[in-house]
């Protein structure tokens, strides 16, 4: 079974290259870039290939050469052209190809290209310049259904591991901090990891002990931690729970129960963006990105 998607509409090109519909009208029009099919009704559609060349063309627009000067490239001096670009670590560029590698489940692709990044940023820069850029894109596309749920499952799943090897490179060093312990976790029915992870990467990398419990935790099961530990802080990632609704009961019900002692909840993610901070106790924090709470700890 061919679980890859292999025929692309035109707003699909717009919402993966970033290009305007019209635009690329054009471009195919005035300058013969790119050979649509047509489906019985004369609506255009785009093959895997042409969504490729489209996208290193992309690159090669964006990093400056005009279109006119790329039509009078071969197919094979624009793929040529944009290799050059990958080794240079050209951000729309990376961005591309990682969207590639997820249309198509190309493990290899991910792993070649994270590998050419590696040897010019450390783990970090990768996180912010590249990752979070890619993950945000991603998720415009599922939700425009350009892409599958299973691509963008793919593609986390990918960064994810990248994450654990990295953040278990620093979990065997030494605790340099003793001051405070934090403790990650995401609330009941909360399943977004990913930032969480790169959260524990960083507090590791920093010398911080760490206590990563993961996903879907009840706030019961975190009252054993104030009985272990003098110190604790508490950081969470805010996605889709607790909804909007809900957040001011849990966390009034979390400052009553684990917010005893000199200790903090630290908030992220999208739902934290909500929380009025005039109308929390000073004890709860909200952060309007990961390198914004690691800064200020």
């Amino acid at each position: 079974m061919n679980n890859i998607k292999n025929e692309f509409s035109i707003k699909d090109l717009e919402h993966l290259s970033g290009i305007k519909a019209h635009t690329i009208r054009i471009w195919e029009k005035r300058y013969n870039l790119l050979a649509p099919n047509r489906t019985e009704t004369n609506i255009r559609t785009y093959s895997i290939e042409s969504l490729q060349k489209l996208l290193n063309i992309t690159a090669l627009y964006n990093n400056g050469l005009k279109i006119s000067k790329i039509a009078k490239l071969t197919p094979e001096e624009i793929i040529e052209k944009a290799k050059e670009l990958a080794i240079s670590s050209n951000e729309n560029h990376l961005l591309n190809t990682f969207k590639i590698a997820a249309l198509n489940f190309d493990k290899a692709l991910f792993i070649n290209t994270f590998k050419n990044l590696e040897e010019e940023k450390t783990f970090s820069e990768i996180f912010y310049e590249v990752f979070i850029p890619l993950l945000e894109e991603i998720g415009f596309l599922w939700q425009t259904n350009t892409i599958t749920p299973a691509q963008e499952h793919f593609i986390s799943e990918l960064i994810k591991q990248k994450i654990l090897v990295n953040t278990e490179q620093f979990q065997t060093a030494e605790i340099k901090k003793h001051d405070r312990v934090y403790a990650l976790f995401l609330p009941e029915n909360e399943i977004h990891e990913l930032g969480l992870q790169f959260v524990n990467f960083e507090l590791t990398k920093l010398g911080y002990q760490t206590i990563y419990l993961g996903a879907s935790v009840p706030s019961k099961s975190l009252e054993d931690l104030l009985t272990h530990y003098d110190y604790v802080d508490f950081i969470t990632y805010f996605t889709i729970r607790p909804d909007a609704d809900s957040i001011d009961n849990y966390l009034s019900s979390f400052y009553d129960t684990l917010l005893k002692k000199e200790n903090k909840l630290h908030i992220l993610g999208r739902l934290a963006l909500e929380i009025d901070e005039s109308s929390i106790n000073k004890k709860i924090k909200r952060y309007t990105s990961i390198k914004n709470l690691v800064d200020s700890i």
